[in-house]
């Protein structure tokens, strides 16, 4: 039953890596559902009340990154909230629209048209833009990875201390 449990665990886990690069996947809520699978197999004692304070301000944090982290892409090379708009909408669709390539071109598009229709800015400019939604997305990606091993580092750490 063990080898089950954290089958299923690092099943979670990896999948709420998976949504990293994929977002219609909400990682975190593969993260927490790596936390329950623990706590319904074994208990929830391992789990501390300061534990859940780390892991719900890890949580914010990752939010926090995501959204500050295409901002700053986008604004960086010159972009206005019709960028950010757009790099969102076509983050979301792309990944449908575009299979394979969409996680890339969704949102380098989407700030693109975001910027041309609410702007009239010129094509090389909405391009700069695009790309900085592009660096912004990889850069949120990051982040969010380095934040998902920290609560599962913490995770670990509880339940195996």
């Amino acid at each position: 039953m063990a080898i089950l449990c954290w089958a299923l665990i690092i099943i979670s886990f990896v999948v709420s890596f998976v949504g990293l690069v994929y977002p219609i996947i909400p990682s975190v809520l593969f993260v927490a559902l790596g936390f329950v699978i623990y706590g319904l197999f074994y208990d929830f004692s391992s789990y501390s009340w300061l534990f859940w304070v780390i892991q719900g301000l890890l949580v914010v944090a990752l939010f926090l990154a995501d959204y500050i982290a295409n901002i700053i892409g986008v604004k960086k090379f010159g972009g206005t909230k019709a960028g950010v708009w757009g790099s969102t909408v076509g983050l979301l669709v792309g990944p449908f629209v575009i299979p394979g390539f969409g996680i890339i071109l969704g949102p380098f598009i989407g700030a693109i048209v975001g910027e041309l229709i609410v702007h009239r800015t010129t094509i090389s400019n909405a391009v700069k833009i695009g790309v900085g939604s592009v660096i912004g997305f990889f850069s949120g990606a990051i982040s969010k990875g380095f934040i998902q091993l920290l609560m599962i580092a913490y995770f670990l750490y509880a339940v195996l201390k």
